[in-house]
Formats: structure tokens, sequence, C-alpha cells
């Protein structure tokens, strides 16, 4: 929301670094598809998967992808054609290539719902989409992850709740619940920004609105006591005391001691280099 403008600044100043880059593979002198078939001639399932593996332990996804799917195309009825399609998954995860991950991921669960190790697939999806929202830029600038667009998490939050429904005794289920958590707490918080935004707009009816959503839909997450704030501030602005008194009230009775986290204004360095800006203006 408010890191457009840093990282569109941040992401100019890598374009002049492309082009070297693609100059740069263009003479790489990585082999064509003809060398290739004549690397991998010989090669039975074991062989492929050995290979896979290996290079996926040695974090080479990128040649893990390719050997994976060889493998698929090549022996798609072998002893090996299940185990490659759920590898293939998560190493292109690992590329950085969530919607090829998550499309593998959701081939493996069609064509192999018995499959005792289907609930990693599941598991998988979701960690793919829990990890989405954190871009290139995001790795190099300090961000707060509840400010993000919500829809991967959102999307996550669904994989894993699908997991514990389907399987409850997964090995992977207890941290599926605990990215659950964290995840709800983030939708949450990312309300209050959004509330907060109309506050500072002045769309007062929006910004109470909002908060009221939070109260409903997110009960015992950190954002409810920020959500009464506003709707206490937001009310008052709006001339409607009774209903700000309620919200007040609310508060004090709930949090006696005040929030129990720190300000949800963003007031790091990214912030200050915003307001200072006049951006919100």
């Amino acid at each position: 929301m408010r890191l457009v403008l840093v990282k569109t600044v941040f992401a100019a100043s890598l374009i002049v670094l492309l082009p070297a880059c693609e100059t740069l593979e263009a003479f790489s002198g990585k082999g064509s598809s003809s060398e290739k078939e004549e690397e991998y001639a010989g090669w039975d399932d074991k062989t492929f998967h050995e290979k896979a593996k290996e290079a996926l332990d040695n974090k080479n996804y990128s040649k893990a992808v390719t050997l994976y799917e060889a493998l698929e195309s090549r022996y798609p009825f072998g002893d090996y054609a299940a185990q490659a399609q759920l590898n293939v998954a998560y190493a292109y995860y690992k590329n950085d290539d969530p919607e090829a991950a998550i499309a593998a991921a959701d081939r493996f669960i069609k064509i192999h719902p018995r499959n005792p190790k289907v609930d990693y697939a599941y598991y998988l999806k979701g960690l793919i989409n829990y990890n989405r929202g954190i871009g290139f830029i995001d790795r190099f600038l300090p961000t707060d992850s509840s400010q993000r667009d919500p829809g991967p998490a959102k999307d996550a939050y669904d994989n894993f709740q699908e997991l514990i429904r389907r399987y409850p005794n997964s090995e992977y289920a207890a941290d599926a619940k605990l990215r659950m958590v964290a995840l709800r707490n983030n939708m949450a918080m990312y309300e209050v920004h959004v509330a907060d935004y109309y506050m500072r707009r002045k769309a007062y009816i929006a910004a109470v609105n909002r908060a009221n959503y939070i109260v409903k839909e997110y009960q015992r997450t950190p954002a409810v006591p920020f959500a009464l704030q506003i709707m206490q501030d937001g009310y008052r602005q709006l001339g409607m005391d009774e209903l700000a008194a309620d919200a007040e009230r609310v508060f004090k009775l709930n949090y006696p001691n005040g929030a129990p986290q720190g300000n949800y204004k963003d007031e790091g360095a990214i912030q200050k280099l915003w307001d200072a800006m006049g951006l919100d203006q």
C-alpha cells in the first residue's frame, strides 16, 4: 500500500541491470535441446530420479525441474513418476515459479488422491501462497507483512484449512495451524491499515464500517483493540458520541492496560519518507 512508490523506484534502478543479465545468459554456453538429449541417452527412470534428487539437494532447482519434467515425460507410468510429480512442484516453488508449482501440486492431487504423500501436496500449496506475497524487493526493504496484498494470504489460509480438514492427523497439520494463526492476524491488521487510511482521508463512515468488520470477523486477534480505537475516533468525528462511548467502554473493559502491542501505524523509515514527501495529503 504505502510501499508502492519506494518499490517502484527500487525496481527502476534494476532495469539497467536486466539487459546485462540477458546478455550474460546468451553467452553462458547452455547446451541446446539436442545436446541434452545426448546427455540423457541411456538414462533409465532410476537414473533420472537420482540425478534430479541430487540437483534438488544441491539447490540447483532449475536443473531439478528440467530433470523431473524429463522423467515424467519419458516414464509417465514408472516407479518414480508419482514422486517426480510431487518433487517438481517443490522444485518449481523453490525456483520462484509459484503458478507452475501450484499447478503441479494440483495435478498430483488429481492424479494421486490416495497417495500417502498427498497431504504434503495440500501443505505445499499453502506454503507457496504463504510466501507468495514476499517479492524480490521485499527481501531487501523492511516491510510490514500486514500491509501486503491479502489475496495470497487468504489463499494460503484456505489451503491450510483444507489440509487440516482432510488430514487432521497429518504431520504437517500442526505447522499449518500455526501459520493459519499468523495469517489471520495479518489479514486482520491489513483491515486496520485500510480503516486507518480511511480515517486519514476523513472518510469516517468507511473507517467505522471497516473497524466494525474487524471486531466481528477477526475476534481474538491483535487487531481488535486498534479497531475499537478507530471506532471511537470515527464515531466522535461523525458526532455519534453514544456509539463512541460504547466503543470506548468495550475497549477499557477488555484492554484495561491499553492495546497489547505497539502502535498499528507504520512509523518505520519508509513511512517517514512517505510522510515527508506529503504523499498522503
